[in-house]
């Protein structure tokens, strides 16, 4: 059994804050914490992923078009889809890799 407990800890930095929550045998759960304002860079992934907004709200780029996703709302994208991040308020998001993608490229997504 894994546990992670999404609401400790919280501390919303000057940069976009990734955390491996944990994995197992089919995928990786990882929490992004992003400030009011912060974006992450239009960016794309080998594997399908889903992202869940646990807290706040997000304007997430799809290919160019901005979709506003609200505390509650999940959506799943296809690989190799270009989208991007904006934070409208400070946010709690849930993003779950595929097993083979790795933390190190989301977190690589800071730096572009």
């Amino acid at each position: 059994m894994n546990r992670y407990n999404i609401l400790e800890d919280l501390e919303y930095k000057d940069t976009v804050t990734i955390s491996l929550m944990f994995e197992n045998e089919l995928s990786k759960e990882i929490r992004i914490l992003m400030k009011e304002n912060q974006i992450m860079k239009e960016h794309k992934t080998a594997f399908p992923i889903t992202v869940e907004i646990f807290e706040g709200e997000i304007e997430f780029g799809v290919e160019k078009q901005i979709h506003k996703l609200v505390k509650g709302d999940i959506v799943s994208l296809s690989a190799n889809i270009p989208h991007d991040l904006k934070a409208n308020k400070n946010s709690i998001i849930r993003l779950t890799l595929a097993k083979k993608d790795s933390v190190a490229r989301v977190s690589g997504v800071l730096k572009l």
